[in-house]
Order: structure tokens, then C-alpha cells, then sequence
């Protein structure tokens, strides 16, 4: 139940604050009161989109605000727990817009919009003014049909094995289509892969390649820089090894009588090891360094040959040691097409066997509560003055020749909401046979309609809030005390919120607001006020006969408000 509301600074709305309370809310007032705005932030708090133009001209932000009793609902208490919020009896649900976007909380706590929108859904069912042409629309009759718990559940089970099916069908569909694309490339791959092999790429061996061709270009430099060491460290009358023995000698000495020269001597001669090694490893390099202009012209000319492979295939030589063997396993993937597209397909037909199923039970279930939704139809349209009413729901399987499934001799299309048309089919006069809904339906007879089937889910999904802008298009006099009625009679099971531009339906109400536009200096306000027992029988008075309230009618509006209330 909602319990109060909060708005500010929302279209005309400067600020508003409204309580509600079980039954029956009837908000009456002149068009362009505003009404309509308080719907419409009514349904911006349950998640639906954001307008910024609907902030109030010249401040920063609307915000609206809704406190709910939802008692100990598990649903609405397994979703907020999913998104760590804490969960009371009492809900706030919030909605801020700002010209940079708009924020949602539960609790002062923020959450995504969709958290907002599953919350909604199952806390209020709002009928907005546009909803009427919903109904004429026979891609939404299956929804009706989808709510009651039996095909619910049915549904639930069905969109589980489509969801698998189709992703079967695609990987399917994809290898089908890796196959052909293949195919294709068949003949080039072969002779780039044979290609790639003649020439024996391996990262090690052309690693090993380039050290090669590094010591044979450089060998002549190597041999002269050899030599010079060699010259320097042994040779001449000045050489590395003499004057290293000469200042081992005279800082040994040094040391005998100054002990401070000691660590030096010790280090002089671990210098003079390292450099005697490096003396003798140099001689035997330069003994080994190998002079072969053939070998360094042949490694040059295979150098050649892999760049210009780097050039054909625009990738370096590491990039085309790894094509190489994607273009074996495509070749291997090939010699394999068949047999891997004959099992996935495997699983595709028994997968498909399941949904056969699946999609039967569901046609199965919507087609019986189908049934039942007929006769309860034509109970509640009888109840709301079409006497002779027939309503029928006709479900029938979707026949395509590009179809998953095969049932009763048809293949039929499939998906995630079934494989069957629901559409609703009725008649309002006696012994004319039911026509689609689209056709046959005025105004006034889809707004019973949609009445019928409120009326009828609200008692089937238990919801406890249900929200009326306008049900009551194109009716009046005794049709429009019969949907009041209804509405009264609908209210003892769930809270109902209703904007009505009737008397009669005026009169049922539990508790009856009046939504007022006024002018304040220089800006336009909208305010909400609870009616007493006086100002509902003005009100509803003003209602049947306009600016001018006479006698008679405020003698209507109390005997209605009487017999409703009595």
C-alpha cells in the first residue's frame, strides 16, 4: 500500500505532500489541474523514464518520493537483499532528476533504475491513459494471458530451453558459416601453410640465425680487436701483464711495512687473475673466430627470403611462426567439418526435442487458463453492463516454413515468449458471432475491457497497489456507476489509486482528493487536498453540472455519496 507521496518541484507541482490509505483513492479535478502529474511521478518513482523537462522551471532538481507498506513480501525482500538493501515493512522509494540525469534509492540507499523497475512491478500495476491502445494491439493480448501463475510458470520452464536452444542453433549457425568461409580459403591456405613450412620458421632457430650472421659480419673487426688486446697485455716492452707484476711487487712491499696497503695488494691481485683470464680466453677466441663469406652470404640470402615473407603476410617473423599454426589447425578443422557439424547437430535435434515440449506444455496451459479467463471475462463485462457479452481467447500455434520445431504436422517459429499468437476475440451484442477485439470494441467498451482484465489479474497476482489514470474513457451514466462499482468492490483486495472525470465513479470512493491549479504571483501551482463529507458533495456536485452547482445536483452528489457510504 502507498501510503503517502511526496513531489517537488515537478511540472506545476512546487511542492505537495499527499497520505493515502486502504480502499479506494478517487483524485477528481479540472483538466489540466494536474492530475495527470501526479501519476506521472508516481510513475517515475516505479522506474520508468525520467523527463528533465519536467523540472519545475527555475530550480535545480524534482524529487519524488513514495513511503509503501509491503508487509513481508519475500519477492520485493529477495530482490533488495540481492542488492544490499535493507529491507523493512516500510519501503521508500525515491526519484531525483537533475539536468545531468536522474538517481533512484530504496531506503536512502542508491540503486540502479532497474532495481526501481523490478520493485515496481510487483508492488503496482499502473494504467495509464494510453494503455487503452495497448489492448488493441494483439502482440500484447499474450502478456494478459502469460500473468496468471499457471502459464507463469510454464513460461518460466519454456524460456530456459529456448535460451539454450538458441544459443546451440547459433554456434551451429556459425560453424555452418566457419565452414563455407573456409571452404573458400581452402586452396589458399594450403599453399600459404605449405609455404610457411618450406620455409622452416622456429623462433630459436632464426634467433640462432641472426647471432650467425652478427659473428660472421663482424668477424674481421673481432679478429683486429682480438689481436690488440693481445698486443697490449703480453707483447712489447710495455705490456699489460709486466707493469701488473711490477705494481704487484712494489705494493707487496708496500704493504710488509704499511699494513693500511694490504687490502689494495689483496685487490691488485684479484684484478690481475681476472685480467690474466681474460688474456688467455681472448687468444683462444681469436684462434676460433671462423672467416666464411660463402656461409654469411647464404645466411643473408635466407634473411632475404624471410623478410620478404614478413612483407607478403604484413606480420613479422614471430607473428607468422604463430599463423603458420592457426593455418595447420584450419586445415586440420577441415579435414573435421563434418564430423564436428554432425555432433553439435546431434544436440541440436535433441535439444530441439526438448522444446517441443516445453513450447506444447506452454500452449497447453495458456490455452486452458485461456478458457477460464473467458468465463471470468464475461462474468466481470456482464457485471460492468455488456449483458450479452462473449469473450474468447484464441491460441494458436505460429506456422513458418523457416520454423525450429515440428508439431502437429507444422513447423512452427519460436521465441523467448513461445511459439503461438494470442489474440483476443469478443462480441458485445446478442447472436453476433465474437469478432478480434481490434475490430468490434468502442471506446467505451475497451475501457470495460481493460477494467475486466485489471480487475481480474489483480486477483491473480495479488498486487498490492493498482493505479487508474482515466479507466473510464467513453463512459457514462449507469455503465459508469457499474465500473465505480467494480473499482470499490476490486479495492477490498488491493489499494487502488484512481483519476476519474465521472460522478458516479467519484461517488464509490473510500477517500476522495480534489487536485487544484492556482496562481501564485507570478507562477502557476498545483495543489492536493483530502475532501470532507461537505466538500466531496460540492466536488462531485461540480462535477455533474459544472461552474454552476445547483440544487439538484448537490442533491445527486449526496445521495450518491449516501449509497455508498450508507
Amino acid at each position: 500500500m502507498i501510503q503517502s507521496l511526496y513531489i517537488k518541484d515537478f511540472a506545476l507541482i512546487d511542492e505537495l505532500e499527499v497520505s493515502f490509505a486502504p480502499g479506494l483513492n478517487i483524485l477528481t479535478g479540472q483538466t489540466g489541474a494536474g492530475k495527470s502529474i501526479i501519476i506521472g511521478a508516481l510513475n517515475m518513482i516505479l522506474g520508468e523514464r525520467a523527463d528533465t523537462d519536467m523540472i519545475r522551471h527555475g530550480t535545480r532538481k524534482a524529487v519524488a518520493e513514495a513511503v509503501m507498506n509491503v508487509g513481508d513480501a519475500e519477492s520485493v525482500k529477495s530482490i533488495l537483499t540481492e542488492h544490499a538493501v535493507d529491507f523493512g515493512r516500510v519501503l521508500i522509494l525515491r526519484r531525483e532528476i537533475r539536468d545531468s540525469g536522474s538517481r533512484a534509492f530504496i531506503n536512502d540507499t542508491p540503486v540502479n533504475i532497474a532495481v526501481l523497475r523490478q520493485e515496481g512491478d510487483l508492488l503496482v500495476d499502473l494504467h495509464g491513459q494510453h494503455d487503452h491502445q495497448l489492448l488493441l494491439k494483439e502482440e500484447n493480448h499474450h502478456k494478459v494471458v502469460d500473468g496468471f501463475p499457471g502459464v507463469s510458470k510454464a513460461l518460466t520452464r519454456y524460456r530456459s530451453v529456448f535460451k539454450e536452444s538458441s544459443a546451440l542453433m547459433n554456434e551451429l549457425s556459425m560453424l555452418k558459416k566457419r565452414e563455407r568461409e573456409l571452404r573458400e580459403k581452402l586452396e589458399l591456405y594450403r599453399y600459404q601453410y605449405k609455404e610457411l613450412e618450406a620455409a622452416e620458421l622456429d623462433n630459436e632457430e632464426i634467433s640462432a640465425m641472426e647471432a650467425e650472421m652478427k659473428l660472421l659480419d663482424n668477424a674481421e673487426d673481432l679478429d683486429q680487436k682480438a689481436a690488440l688486446i693481445t698486443e697490449l697485455g703480453t707483447n712489447g716492452e710495455a705490456n699489460l701483464t709486466g707493469i701488473l707484476e711490477t705494481l704487484q711487487s712494489a705494493i707487496a712491499d708496500m704493504a710488509g711495512i704499511e699494513p693500511e696497503f694490504d687490502t689494495y695488494s689483496r685487490e691488485l691481485n684479484t684484478a690481475a687473475i681476472s685480467i690474466q683470464e681474460m688474456l688467455r680466453f681472448t687468444e683462444r677466441y681469436r684462434a676460433n673466430i671462423e672467416f666464411n663469406p660463402a656461409r654469411l652470404d647464404q645466411l643473408r640470402q635466407q634473411q632475404t627470403s624471410l623478410n620478404r615473407l614478413e612483407k607478403k603476410y604484413g606480420r613479422t617473423l614471430e607473428q607468422l611462426v604463430v599463423y603458420r599454426g592457426e593455418l595447420r589447425d584450419n586445415l586440420n578443422l577441415a579435414e573435421n567439418f563434418d564430423l564436428e557439424i554432425e555432433q553439435l547437430q546431434q544436440k541440436v535435434d535433441a535439444q530441439l526435442e526438448k522444446l517441443k515440449e516445453v513450447a506444447r506444455a506452454l500452449h497447453e496451459s495458456r490455452t486452458k487458463e485461456g478458457k477460464i479467463l473467458s468465463g471470468r471475462m464475461e462474468k466481470e463485462l456482464h457485471g460492468l453492463g455488456i449483458p450479452h457479452a462473449t469473450f474468447g481467447v484464441r491460441v494458436n500455434y505460429m506456422v513458418s516454413d523457416k520454423g525450429w520445431i515440428t508439431l502437429e504436422g507444422k513447423k512452427l517459429a519460436c521465441t523467448d515468449q513461445g511459439c503461438d499468437d494470442v489474440s483476443f476475440f469478443i462480441s458485445t451484442n446478442k447472436g453476433e458471432q465474437p469478432k478480434a477485439l481490434i475490430k468490434i470494441a468502442s471506446g467505451g467498451e475497451i475501457s470495460r475491457v481493460m477494467l475486466a482484465l485489471k480487475s481480474i489479474a489483480a486477483m491473480e497476482q495479488r498486487l498490492p497497489v493498482m493505479i487508474f489514470d482515466e479507466i473510464d474513457t467513453g463512459i457514462s451514466g449507469a455503465v459508469a456507476e457499474r465500473v465505480g462499482e467494480t473499482m470499490r468492490t476490486l479495492s477490498s483486495h488491493c489499494q487502488i489509486i484512481a483519476i476519474t472525470h465521472q460522478a458516479q465513479i467519484a461517488g464509490q470512493a473510500h477517500h476522495h482528493f480534489s487536485v487544484e491549479k492556482y496562481e501564485e504571483t507570478d507562477r502557476t501551482v498545483t495543489h492536493i487536498k483530502l475532501l470532507n463529507r461537505q466538500e466531496r458533495i460540492h466536488e462531485i456536485a461540480s462535477i455533474i453540472s459544472g461552474a454552476e452547482v445547483g440544487e439538484h445536483a448537490l442533491a445527486s452528489a449526496k445521495e450518491m455519496i449516501d449509497k455508498n457510504n450508507g
